[in-house]
């Protein structure tokens, strides 16, 4: 229709810097176009119920079972993850830069309020998604956010809720970056998140302020505009839908039908060729990929944003990194071929394909069925000569190859691998066969868990108002508190550092290098310059058994001077009622034997509840034997 372009044209007026944010967007999902297939593909494979859920659907089997294989070494990978980065409740040490920091009061006050965080059931929750992304898709982000639980009731009181940093992880489908940065804090990036209209009232509404409040109304009645053209409009939409090519939308009519907004978050340094000015350090957000929101300076006293990256399998020259999971497709799918392959083949041998030569009758393939044939005429049954057995060892190599490249050891899941072994071999193997899934760990604890922990501490110092009460364990007396903090008692010059996947390898090999040295004749020389007391302090540590409380200085001589105290206690006991005249034997009543109860004086003592006498010839003590 005439005119309908321009008419539409002039509903919508993009922003110059709104609309090249977008063009960057697109230009960097476009480069990792062939990257989201692959994840695409390793997603299908982990979820897939049969292979007609994943590529092996093109086969010509007639089975159609696929062996979850790559979904086992995923779970296995991330009960180990998990298993290895919280090993204990208590996995952090404040490190201080300054000696003011160093003070037991800062310390202690640091490490208490990051627990009180950690504890909160949202972290274990991101984090688990964070690893799980670590292990779909090969590179995993995560960001902190300020949170505020706090309920406002209708009586007018405020429920009381968490208050302070968490944990938020980035979908890698939501992320792009310049993938030839020279690393990921130096790489410009796009954060893109779906949110409702009610979401975006009640954003705009927590960033305006008095200078921009007016603005911001403007914005939101403009958006709204454009989503009342987009149900009256009827014109061609063409243009528009190349221009706003919205991820999970059909089109960008259909998008604007919906009751979701599209921002993109760019952080990072800008240069804007038009007015010649480098803007560095900056927080720009896009909404509808052609109207700016807001562009400001980063607030991180970090100097860069606190988004953080972890590729499992680093790439030269690209950031994108590779997952375990991704060069092991060709081998599920060569499983899966080989397993309905062989369930085909046992299908023929089973139910093998007839040959039929001239006339013969009609007949049902059944046991004990009689097939009528003319002079000329024969039944033959092919079956094929592959032994189904040799598909099994072939299959039995490739989980084995498949666990092993994935960097899953079999001692990892509890199976030892074959062979004898010496007195301290098995410890060296196991050691040496998760090298790189402690790396992997590593990896992780240091570029992602690491960063957060401290970003999480920046951000609480730039938010925290007024004072907050916390929740403290106190391992030794076992009792919880409650501690008032303010800004003041967690500012400091340092780092927090978690103690957990960078120390699992390190405190088992000291295990097994003190059992060595304890159990050789060396010992014997150095013993005596060795303090029993620490050796216990690091067995407990090593063993996390301060909850159980077995590791006390000399706790075992109080123990052994209790049970000497005892036994000469029954001692005494047992020679005192071996002193005492117990008479001639011992009375029954119709329940059985009672023992006589002894008089005060020693003397003889009188039966009681006496019913008959022993039997002749009953020695003394009764017929159960002497007392």
């Amino acid at each position: 229709m005439t005119g309908r372009a321009l008419e539409l044209l002039n509903v919508i007026s993009p922003d110059l810097l709104a609309t090249r944010l977008t063009e960057r967007w697109i230009e960097w999902e476009t480069l990792r176009r062939n990257k989201k297939t692959d994840w695409e593909e390793i997603r299908r494979y982990v979820y897939a119920t049969d292979t007609t859920y994943t590529t092996n659907a093109q086969l010509p089997w007639k089975n159609k079972t696929t062996i979850p294989k790559l979904c086992q070494i995923r779970d296995n990978l991330y009960s180990n993850y998990t298993a290895t980065l919280f090993p204990k409740r208590k996995w952090l040490e404040w490190e201080a830069n300054e000696r003011d920091s160093n003070s037991v009061q800062k310390r202690d006050a640091i490490i208490n309020y990051m627990a009180w965080c950690i504890d909160q059931p949202s972290f274990k929750h991101e984090i688990d998604k964070i690893i799980l992304d670590y292990i779909d898709f090969g590179n995993c982000f995560a960001t902190v956010e300020w949170t505020d639980q706090r309920v406002q009731r209708q009586d007018g009181r405020t429920q009381s809720g968490f208050v302070g940093p968490t944990v938020r992880r980035i979908s890698p489908l939501d992320i792009v970056m310049n993938p030839t940065a020279e690393g990921f804090l130096q790489s410009p990036k796009l954060i893109r998140s779906v949110i409702s209209m009610g979401e975006l009232r009640e954003m705009l509404e927590r960033m305006s302020t008095d200078e921009n409040r007016e603005s911001y109304e403007q914005l939101y009645e403009y958006l709204k505009n454009i989503r009342f053209h987009a149900r009256t409009f009827e014109g061609d939409w063409t243009q528009r839908d190349r221009l706003y090519d919205m991820d999970g939308f059909t089109s960008f009519r259909a998008y604007l039908l919906s009751d979701f907004v599209e921002v993109l978050t760019f952080y990072g340094d800008w240069f804007d060729y038009i007015n010649d000015t480098f803007e560095k350090n900056r927080v720009i957000m896009v909404i509808d990929r052609h109207k700016l929101i807001s562009n400001k300076p980063n607030p991180s006293f970090f100097g860069y944003p606190p988004i953080f990256h972890a590729p499992w399998r680093k790439k030269q020259d690209n950031l994108w990194g590779m997952g375990p999971l991704d060069n092991l497709i060709g081998m599920q799918y060569r499983l899966d071929h080989m397993e309905n392959m062989k369930a085909d083949i046992v299908d023929l041998c089973t139910y093998p394909v007839q040959k039929i030569k001239g006339f013969v009758e009609e007949f049902i393939w059944q046991p004990g069925e009689k097939i009528f044939t003319s002079d000329e005429g024969d039944v033959e049954l092919i079956v094929p000569e592959v032994q189904p057995l040799q598909l099994n060892m072939e299959m039995q190599r490739l989980e084995d190859t498949m666990e092993a490249m994935a960097g899953a050891p079999k001692e990892a899941m509890g199976f030892r691998s074959p062979g004898e072994k010496t007195k301290y071999e098995v410890q060296r193997l196991e050691n040496a066969a998760s090298r790189i899934y402690q790396n992997k760990i590593n990896q992780f604890e240091e570029q992602i868990i690491e960063p957060l922990l401290n970003a999480m501490l920046e951000l609480a110092r730039r938010n925290m108002v007024g004072t907050t009460a916390i929740r403290v364990f106190d391992d030794d007396f076992k009792v919880a508190s409650f501690q008032d903090l303010t800004v003041e008692d967690i500012t400091g010059i340092g780092r927090i550092k978690p103690i957990a996947a960078r120390h699992f390898a390190e405190q088992a090999e000291i295990i097994q290098n003190l059992t060595n040295l304890t159990g050789s004749a060396l010992w014997q020389a150095i013993q005596m310059h060795f303090s029993g007391k620490k050796l216990a302090k690091i067995i407990e540590d090593i063993f996390d058994l301060k909850d159980y409380e077995l590791v006390t200085p000399f706790v075992a001589l109080a123990e052994q001077a209790e049970g000497q105290k005892l036994v000469q206690a029954l001692q005494e006991q047992l020679a005192q009622q071996t002193q005492t005249a117990t008479g001639m034997g011992e009375d029954f009543d119709l329940e059985g034997p009672h023992p006589q109860k002894p008089s005060p004086g020693g003397g003889k003592q009188e039966p009681f509840n006496l019913q008959r006498q022993p039997p002749t010839g009953a020695t003394p003590g009764g017929m159960l034997g002497t007392q």
